[in-house]
């Protein structure tokens, strides 16, 4: 797999992707990358900053065009700590932790984005927007409560499995609730 078709694949699914997904300026919009599954080795394994520059890139464009926050999820040897920009963490109130993402201990991905970032911070806990997980890195505990499937027709990039999520909000009341009127105006 060549950089340029890992590049490829990445900016087809973020196109798909913001075709069925309204992101609105501010949100946070959270990356699980397993950067050695995308090689087609196993997680943690063969790490690569060349894959994590092409991706960050790519994800870089996304974020300015749609006014959002990425969100780098680090591997387990930093307890999935995630890495974004100290804006970010001030405007969502998130109390940064001291570690800095390495190769080795937060995985490629998060690694590569702390050197690019602004003014990166790492923080234990978010509740992103949205996000794609790549190398099945379970970006699931960093989602608001509902987390909605987006289907993309790319499945994989390089040798790694892709799932993207929205959120919405929580339904609530039962049977008697109402979440669109008869004129067509719907809750958020």
């Amino acid at each position: 797999m060549t950089l340029e078709a890992i590049r490829n694949q990445i900016t087809q699914l973020l196109s798909e992707f913001e075709e069925q997904v309204e992101l609105l300026p501010g949100q946070l919009f959270v990356v699980g990358c397993s950067t050695s599954e995308i090689k087609g080795s196993k997680i943690g394994t063969a790490g690569s900053m060349e894959i994590a520059e092409v991706l960050y890139e790519v994800l870089d464009a996304f974020a300015k065009q749609h006014g959002v926050y990425l969100v780098f999820q680090g591997c387990e040897h930093i307890n999935r700590a995630l890495t974004l920009e100290q804006e970010a963490a001030e405007k969502y109130g998130l109390e940064p932790v001291s570690v800095i993402p390495v190769q080795k201990a937060g995985g490629s991905m998060s690694a590569y984005a702390y050197r690019k970032m602004n003014n990166p911070v790492v923080v234990e806990h978010v509740r992103a927007h949205a996000g794609i997980d790549i190398g099945q890195t379970f970006i699931g505990m960093h989602l608001k409560d509902v987390a909605v499937p987006v289907r993309t027709s790319v499945r994989q990039i390089g040798e790694a499995i892709v799932a993207a999520a929205k959120t919405r909000p929580k339904l609530i009341g039962g049977s008697r609730a109402v979440y669109e009127l008869q004129d067509g105006t719907t809750c958020h």
